[in-house]
């Protein structure tokens, strides 16, 4: 199996297309050589990251009231949030409940079915006997943060859902051999509270809590698979939830991630705006101490092209060595139609 640092490319998670099935065939076919691991596209519920949390866990669970949601005439839409700060969904706890447990959060369950299709392809060789099945999930913060708006639930839900996602954890690693997974973290909520992004429910001391967590996280994935973290500024309708000033608040947070961590990281992905081009956004870099983690710089941008991006990637070679490419961010909200060029695009930027 490939290691993260035989792999020139990554795709983050979500891809534009209806199926697992599709995703593997389209992807892999055409940036498999390139790939350590393949992700199944987060199609369906996941097509909006976390949303799938609230819509399918905490929306349906017996000691949790919904006090907002979305809400969209159109009823396949209904679920869905059109902005960061219009129809979010939010929750509290019932009257009278003490604790709030939570069960299954779905995450194994998809993994599972997308890795027997997974299977079924590379059995007929239509996927490289090489690439892993790469699952992607957020931080514990990630899944309930944007949802809890009173800081006191916040901070009461938090140790039960962590246990939750550590258990999801634990049923894809009992499901799927160590040798043929990569598990990737997206790390999204905790690279905004600690940028100072103004998120009126969030909690005292983000860079103690975020070093905290790293060890359970990290160390709830199996020796032999592949590990990876994504630094994430949010993307919903392909807006950041605040602009990121330079690299310097991922450079700190990778260099964590790899000294707390009580097992290798095999890559950390950062992203890079699209009107970035400049060397001070890239300087940071040259603080990176990550030992032989993989570093994948998120310059990518179908909205520009093979000039924008290659005009971030030539400043980025200054200051870095040896670094992958991706996306900034999973490409699963974009049209459809534009995949083709973007898969494209990725090919002439390694090649």
């Amino acid at each position: 199996m490939r290691s993260a640092r035989d792999a020139s490319l990554l795709l983050v998670g979500s891809v534009p297309l209806d199926s697992a099935d599709a995703v593997f065939r389209r992807c892999g076919e055409t940036l498999g050589p390139h790939l350590a691991a393949l992700p199944d596209g987060e199609v369906g519920d996941r097509s909006i990251w976390v949303v799938c949390q609230a819509y399918r866990v905490f929306h349906e669970h017996p000691d949790l009231e919904t006090v907002a949601r979305p809400s969209d005439p159109d009823p396949d839409k209904a679920w869905i949030p059109k902005g960061f700060s219009e129809g979010i969904w939010s929750f509290r706890t019932r009257p009278g409940v003490d604790r709030v447990d939570f069960d299954d959060l779905r995450y194994a369950s998809w993994a599972r079915d997308s890795y027997e299709e997974f299977l079924r392809l590379r059995d007929a060789g239509e996927i490289s006997e090489d690439l892993r099945f790469q699952v992607s999930l957020p931080t514990p913060a990630g899944g309930l943060s944007f949802f809890f708006h009173d800081p006191g639930e916040l901070r009461r839900h938090l140790p039960p859902y962590e246990d939750a996602m550590l258990r999801e954890v634990e049923r894809i690693a009992s499901a799927i051999p160590a040798e043929d997974l990569a598990i990737q973290w997206d790390v999204c909520w905790e690279v905004l509270e600690i940028d100072g992004a103004p998120l009126p429910w969030a909690l005292p001391d983000p860079w103690e809590r975020y070093l905290d967590s790293l060890p359970r996280l990290n160390g709830a994935v199996p020796e032999g698979a592949l590990l990876g973290h994504h630094l994430c500024y949010a993307d919903l309708g392909h807006q950041h939830y605040i602009e990121p000033t330079d690299l310097a608040t991922c450079v700190r947070m990778a260099n964590a991630t790899v000294a707390a961590s009580p097992r290798s990281v095999d890559w950390i992905h950062m992203p890079v705006p699209r009107d970035r081009d400049d060397d001070a956004f890239f300087a940071p870099l040259g603080d990176l101490d990550v030992g032989d983690t993989r570093i994948f710089l998120g310059l990518i941008h179908h909205g520009d092209g093979e000039a924008g991006s290659r005009r971030r990637l030539e400043v980025a070679k200054r200051h870095l060595d040896g670094f992958g490419l991706a996306t900034e961010c999973g490409f699963g909200r974009r049209a459809p139609e534009t995949l083709d060029a973007l898969l494209d695009l990725h090919l002439t930027l390694v090649r």
